[in-house]
């Protein structure tokens, strides 16, 4: 029984808590393109969120992984650069020799009204007596069960070759209850770099 109540308490952590980790729903690559980190000069990282904290937040992460080649974007598509005119954009980023460009945006955020079933312990009763049982007559006591509302975040990396101006891999991740941008962007960067190397796409030399 003990263990039992142990298990649905961790069960009704793991709902309210997050628990769930990132995962990787798709994703697709080019067979015939690789990245080599070690042979490529700079890339371009693009976070797309709604609002800047977090876009800078996703680029910082994702820029971690890339062993100093990254560039974010809030450093560099920023003054003479008009961000509407897709000609510019790409003659910029190509005369300043870029090798590819990586982009995670945030697509939809999926609500889900969850119900935690209560917890039910059990004391020691005794029962040699009537009024020892009486005196300790508390056998159980229950925990109510509650609704709460989880969040899964639908989030897309795409990674681009400047040289060919194509893309070359696309992935949609899930995150429930990521409690906040940092945690969110990092566990996506986390897993969707593992993946990448995993793979084959990315190859650290």
């Amino acid at each position: 029984m003990k263990k039992m109540i142990i298990y649905t308490g961790i069960v009704a952590y793991c709902l309210v808590a997050s628990c769930t980790p990132t995962r990787l729903v798709s994703s697709w690559r080019n067979p015939d393109k690789q990245i080599t980190i070690g042979s490529l000069n700079k890339i371009l990282v693009v976070g797309i969120f709604k609002s800047p904290t977090a876009n800078r937040i996703a680029e910082d992460n994702m820029a971690a992984y890339l062993h100093g080649k990254g560039i974010v974007s809030y450093n560099y598509l920023k003054g003479d650069i008009d961000r509407k005119n897709e000609t510019a954009i790409y003659n910029a980023i190509s005369k300043d020799g870029f090798d590819a460009a990586i982009t995670m945006r945030l697509i939809d955020v999926d609500k889900d009204k969850v119900y935690v079933p209560g917890m039910m312990s059990t004391y020691p009763s005794y029962y040699s007596n009537f009024n020892a049982y009486y005196a300790r007559s508390w056998h159980n006591a229950f925990m109510p069960g509650y609704y709460t509302t989880t969040k899964t975040y639908n989030v897309e990396i795409n990674v681009y070759s400047i040289k060919d101006n194509s893309i070359i891999w696309i992935g949609l991740t899930q995150t429930t209850n990521p409690d906040g941008v940092q945690k969110l962007t990092n566990k996506i960067a986390k897993t969707v770099y593992k993946h990448m190397v995993k793979e084959g796409f990315i190859v650290n030399e």
